[in-house]
């Protein structure tokens, strides 16, 4: 089971796997997108989703789902 859940999703509904390839030891790992992260399960390295402005830019739990770190980075890009 994932450990993070993005708060502004339908998980049952919208979830799309995409798989990406495991910095570490190159396994695919499969992260669905309403996941911020997933544990590699052959090495155990935790591999973060691709993010792009998307839904930071008009949902109302970005915020609590990136961070206020990242979402600040997230939310400058698009001024760039």
């Amino acid at each position: 089971m994932p450990d993070f859940f993005c708060p502004g999703s339908d998980i049952l509904k919208n979830a799309v796997p995409c798989e990406y390839p495991c910095p570490q030891c190159g396994y695919g790992v499969e992260i669905f997108s309403n996941e911020m992260k997933r544990k590699c399960p052959q090495c155990g390295f935790i591999i973060f989703r691709e993010l792009d402005l998307g839904c930071a830019a008009w949902c109302k739990s970005a915020k609590e789902c990136l961070g206020e770190t990242l979402y600040k980075k997230v939310t400058q890009k698009k001024d760039i």
